[in-house]
């Protein structure tokens, strides 16, 4: 209220015209009366943020619903604890487990690992040569693989045999690795990738799981293996987002995350950007800066309508491209309409009106619309509802009660804004 203080000093300090000041002082009033009605919708917002409900599902109240407390009436005394029993028992101590246990080929395990035997069958003990052939002993290969909520280590047992008439000796090969002299089974590295990117478990955690289990793995080891296994996704993923790009509609959206150090104590502010194709695939691009620039390389060569919020950048891409039409999605117009209700219910009308747009989307979704007759059915029932509703934001600017801070009209302005994108 600084603003508001030094107007009344300045005009109590001449009163030679009294209309003047009063003029001043009114002026004052009113300024710092709209101050406070914009700094208490600021903070309802940040109190709804922390304490109310974050979805935007409407709840309607029903006028003659009673309330929880007046049935319940006074809360009960606590009661007292009921008595408990001790019960002792004894656990088993867990075996010393030696952590240089070694064996032939090189991967390191205690005694308590499960150790799952896969017997190879040798094909020249099934040919017509058979009787040929003995068994003299069997090569041990070991692959450390992994099963759900537990490690497992696969020991393949590859018979080694004699060829009686030139006494000369061969082996099954092992199976093939993903990684060539890889102790890594498929599954362990498909864990990996899974655990920490779908699960977020930090491979520090992994590493710290295997070692309870009684493996033995450097957590570099893990790193390696974890960087070649992307690099073998590399290829898919390039084909889905090629496949992606020749979507005729495209999603788009950026979500900030932190990743990096900036500097010691501060972590580095990054930006994720989902983009969601038509055959419901969704790639997620990365980039430092939140500017038109990546969507530029991301979505070069594309052609079709682009479905954003309104965010500027996207606006700045858009603009020039002929080829490009750019759609904005209607949750994020709703959700201006939200904020507004509790200080203005003229917004609810609005919310009826976005309301009813949904419900055609949920009407083609049932009746299972396609093509053409989808977009036929959105120009008999959509477009009416549209229209009406910016003919009722038209009609609310124009309200003298309206003032630019007031939560209604900034909605208004900022779906009268978009009102070319909301109607593609």
């Amino acid at each position: 209220m600084q603003v508001t203080d030094c107007t009344v000093k300045n005009a109590l300090s001449d009163i030679s015209d009294p209309d003047a000041v009063i003029r001043s002082l009114q002026a004052a009033l009113e300024a710092a009366q709209t101050e406070i009605t914009s700094l208490k919708q600021q903070l309802d917002w940040f109190k709804r943020q922390l304490f109310g409900r974050k979805s935007e599902k409407r709840i309607i109240e029903h006028p003659d619903q009673l309330d929880l407390s007046a049935l319940l009436g006074d809360a009960p005394a606590p009661t007292e604890p009921e008595p408990t029993e001790e019960i002792t028992y004894r656990r088993r101590k867990r075996k010393q487990r030696n952590a240089d246990d070694v064996t032939d080929t090189g991967l390191r395990f205690g005694p308590d690992v499960p150790i799952e035997v896969i017997e190879l069958s040798a094909p020249q003990l099934e040919g017509p040569e058979a009787d040929q052939y003995e068994v003299i002993d069997h090569k041990i290969s070991r692959r450390l693989a992994q099963r759900p909520g537990s490690y497992v280590v696969l020991e393949y047992r590859r018979p080694v045999l004699r060829h009686k008439p030139s006494a000369s000796l061969m082996e099954v090969p092992a199976p093939s690795a993903v990684f060539e002299g890889s102790l890594a089974d498929v599954s362990l590295l498909a864990g990996l990738l899974v655990d920490k990117f779908c699960y977020h478990m930090p491979l520090y955690r992994q590493h710290q799981r295997l070692k309870d289990a009684g493996i033995t793995l450097s957590r570099s080891t893990l790193t390696h293996y974890t960087q070649r296994a992307i690099e073998l996704l590399r290829p898919i993923v390039d084909a889905q987002w090629q496949h992606i790009l020749q979507s005729k509609v495209l999603a788009m959206d950026e979500t900030p995350i932190k990743a990096g150090r900036k500097k010691k104590g501060q972590m580095q502010s990054a930006w994720y950007w989902p983009i969601y194709g038509e055959d419901d695939e969704l790639c997620f691009t990365w980039s430092s800066r939140r500017g038109s620039a990546h969507i530029e390389q991301q979505l070069a060569g594309f052609e079709g309508v682009l479905l954003s919020d309104g965010y500027a950048a996207y606006d700045r891409y858009a603009r020039n491209k002929p080829q490009i039409t750019q759609a904005q999605c209607w949750a994020h117009t709703r959700r201006y309409f939200e904020r507004a209700l509790k200080s203005d219910p003229a917004a609810q009308e609005a919310l009826t009106l976005i309301g009813g747009l949904y419900r055609v989307e949920q009407q083609i979704r049932e009746k299972g619309l396609e093509g053409q007759k989808k977009r036929d059915y959105r120009s008999r029932h959509a477009l009416p509802i549209a229209e009406a509703f910016f003919a009722w934001c038209h009609q609310q600017r124009q309200r003298m009660d309206l003032v630019n801070t007031d939560p209604l009209a900034k909605a208004l302005v900022y779906a009268d804004n978009h009102q070319a994108q909301l109607k593609v």
